[in-house]
């Protein structure tokens, strides 16, 4: 999770990375963000592979994601992102929206869009970062509680006791053995705040308690009963993880 830049709602600022194959669409996205406020370009590049330099060595709040470029399209290389940012897709293809939504995008524009069209999805990013910097950002202390917003009050619960996570577009469903809390957050800020070397994202949709798991398979894992994929991009780094090593010498 980036730094909170400021404590107030209106004063802060968006970093952005834009990644298309056609220099025009980056101009096109470049010139449109000029008109609006709140919105910093950190880099922009041509290709998936370019973005994951750029991401690792950059504080990214929102990606600008073509889909259609060489080698790996922008779907491949989100699937394989652990902690993605915020992402908008831009694409000539309607055929890929199920596709899109399901690995939780803010939004998804098709070329040609209008400047209004452009500005209705960035005012959801808007609305998703600051949900993420400066209201329902739950809270961990040393004891391993976490505190989540429900309703107009706090529930506390211990992160020891959640059994895995499931994200559903802007919205997150935490397990527990006996209970469910549904809260407004995104994978990736929530998997910041949770202790280190316990969870691990085996699915763009799924983050587990590796001290839960019961079972293991080919493309799915089991907890509590409950089924769980494991992405074909993420199993190898689960399995060579720290996290797994430490439930396989249990």
């Amino acid at each position: 999770m980036t730094d909170i830049i400021s404590n107030t709602a209106n004063d802060f600022q968006i970093r952005c990375l834009i990644v298309d194959d056609e220099e025009n669409a980056i101009d096109g996205i470049a010139d449109y963000l000029k008109e609006l406020h709140n919105f910093q370009i950190v880099d922009t590049c041509f290709s998936a592979i370019e973005a994951m330099a750029i991401l690792k060595n950059n504080s990214v709040d929102l990606m600008f994601l073509d889909i259609n470029m060489p080698r790996l399209s922008g779907l491949e290389f989100l699937e394989s992102l652990q902690n993605p940012p915020i992402v908008i897709l831009t694409t000539a293809y309607s055929e890929f929206a199920l596709d899109a939504f399901r690995l939780n995008v803010v939004d998804y524009l098709l070329k040609p869009y209008t400047f209004q069209r452009f500005f209705q999805a960035t005012q959801k990013a808007v609305e998703l970062f600051k949900s993420q910097r400066f209201s329902d950002t739950p809270t961990v202390d040393k004891s391993n509680d976490m505190y989540i917003r429900q309703g107009d009050s706090f529930q506390k619960i211990n992160c020891n006791d959640i059994l895995l996570i499931e994200a559903m577009q802007n919205y997150l469903k935490i397990y527990l053995t006996n209970d469910k809390f549904i809260i407004h957050q995104t994978m990736s800020a929530i998997k910041e705040i949770l202790p280190k070397g316990t969870f691990f994202r085996v699915h763009n949709s799924f983050l587990v308690n590796v001290n839960h798991i019961d079972t293991i398979g080919k493309t799915r894992l089991t907890i509590n009963k409950k089924e769980v994929p494991i992405s074909k991009y993420r199993k190898e780094a689960f399995m060579n993880s720290v996290v797994y090593k430490k439930l396989m010498s249990k």
